[in-house]
């Protein structure tokens, strides 16, 4: 078995009285050289702690290295129009030679909803918005003809590479999207029972949907 190792940036941090914004250029340039395997950026618009803007912060540190892989843990797809985020995906894969991992999730509850109203998006509809733009991602980035929920069609150009996508979540609608839509899966702070558990879960689920 192959054990990846990788570290979050100092973009936020869970203890709102010592928020961690570092040097993302520096950060990433020195999980790098060290011989980690990716860096990964948070996402929200207003955390419970002062965060910086993901896509920026991938941007950043694709310019600074060469090989890690560049993740988001997670990007909240909900908070965007899906063509907006689209376009920062395909272009994130672009400036960085191909290295995104798309980290998607619905947001930790112990934010709030300060965020969501802020960006004119009502907090309720965070699952139903992200999993119909994980319907029309693909398409999105990737450069094809895609129809929007209300009818639109649009084509985004240029178009890229699809990143694969991993579904963050503990909770069973978080696993039925991944079994639906994810390349793979993404939890936090559960035990290797727990992990085990979700993983047959998961693979009973994508059965349902024919994938594996």
């Amino acid at each position: 078995m192959t054990i990846e190792i990788g570290v979050i940036l100092p973009t936020s941090t869970p203890d709102p009285t010592q928020p961690i914004l570092g040097d993302v250029r520096e950060s990433a340039r020195f999980a790098e050289q060290a011989g980690l395997d990716s860096v990964w950026s948070t996402d929200h618009l207003v955390a419970s702690a002062p965060i910086f803007d993901g896509t920026v912060v991938l941007a950043a540190a694709a310019g600074a290295t060469e090989r890690i892989t560049l993740g988001f843990g997670v990007m909240l797809l909900a908070l965007r129009p899906v063509a907006w985020a689209a376009k920062q995906i395909s272009s994130l894969q672009h400036v960085s030679g191909h290295r995104l991992v798309l980290g998607v999730g619905t947001g930790n509850p112990v934010h709030g909803d300060i965020g969501w109203r802020a960006a004119g998006v009502p907090y309720q509809d965070r699952g139903l918005r992200t999993d119909e733009a994980l319907r029309v991602l693909p398409g999105l980035v990737t450069g094809q003809p895609t129809v929007l929920s209300d009818g639109v069609q649009v084509t985004l150009a240029p178009g890229s590479a699809m990143p694969p996508i991993l579904i963050a979540g503990n909770g069973t609608k978080a696993l039925r999207r991944a079994a639906a839509h994810g390349d793979g899966w993404a939890a936090i702070g559960i035990s290797p029972a727990e992990v085990a558990g979700h993983l047959a879960t998961l693979e009973h689920l994508a059965e349902q949907h024919g994938r594996p």
